[in-house]
């Protein structure tokens, strides 16, 4: 793993980080398979149910490392796109705690999380075509997935910055902390979720994202196979024995 990207585990949560502050953490092709290495290997772990994505020395990320691109070192990584995330997120729920900047790629990489905790002080934005580029890591698919059409369409054509309080306001981001406090914020709300039971998070979030073009007629169904072995988990039997016991119960991610 490279020295770009850090990992720490507390619990059941891991707190990827992005490593590069000279540089406004913006993202290299260390910084993808970096990404990459440490959810593979935390994919595999059954002690950690969630993850928080954050930048060192206050900012998320500027987006792609743009001197970086010009000598074709390229941030992505086959299959899994920029960052090494963004077409292929994690199993697990990922938390992103935004300091400073979350621009371009980096604030791609936002829209690739399930939950958004945010610095006051914190700016989004997709400035893409003022470099002449669009924002093709998810952004204008994802941003109007989230947000009412005209309000996304202003974020991807302008390309302007947009505060934490604008996008609390429209849903994108969960909440809001004082500056330089983000990444606590985030913790907190992990390890509420990472209290819970490990596959029973990962199918819930599972069937929130697939089922969103599912039709009336077929998703009960394509429910059921996702949710169906989390009912016969040991976990389910081990969350019935807690409740009756009144104890804490002690998941096992089986």
């Amino acid at each position: 793993m490279s020295d770009e990207v850090l990992v720490e585990v507390d619990g059941a949560v891991a707190v990827i980080t992005i490593n590069r502050p000279q540089s406004r953490n913006a993202v290299n092709g260390a910084v993808a398979r970096g990404i990459v290495a440490a959810v593979d290997e935390l994919e595999e772990r059954a002690d950690v149910s969630v993850y928080v994505l954050t930048g060192a020395g206050g900012t998320f990320s500027s987006g792609m490392d743009l001197k970086g691109f010009l000598s074709g070192d390229l941030p992505v990584v086959r299959g899994r796109g920029f960052g090494g995330l963004v077409e292929s997120p994690p199993k697990k729920p990922m938390v992103a705690a935004v300091e400073g900047y979350a621009l371009a790629g980096g604030f791609e990489m936002v829209l690739s999380c399930d939950v958004v905790v945010a610095s006051q002080e914190a700016k989004f934005g997709l400035p893409e075509p003022r470099r002449g580029l669009v924002a093709g890591a998810g952004g204008v698919m994802r941003l109007p997935r989230r947000i009412p059409y005209h309000v996304a369409m202003e974020i991807a054509l302008t390309g302007d910055h947009f505060s934490a309080a604008r996008l609390y306001e429209l849903g994108l981001v969960n909440r809001i902390t004082p500056a330089g406090e983000a990444l606590t914020g985030a913790l907190d709300l992990a390890r509420r979720i990472g209290a819970n039971a490990p596959l029973a998070l990962a199918a819930t979030k599972r069937v929130i994202v697939e089922s969103a073009d599912w039709s009336i007629d077929e998703m009960f169904a394509r429910q059921a196979e996702i949710v169906n072995p989390v009912f016969s988990s040991k976990d389910a039997m081990e969350g019935a024995a807690a409740f009756a016991e009144k104890r804490t119960p002690r998941w096992k991610g089986e």
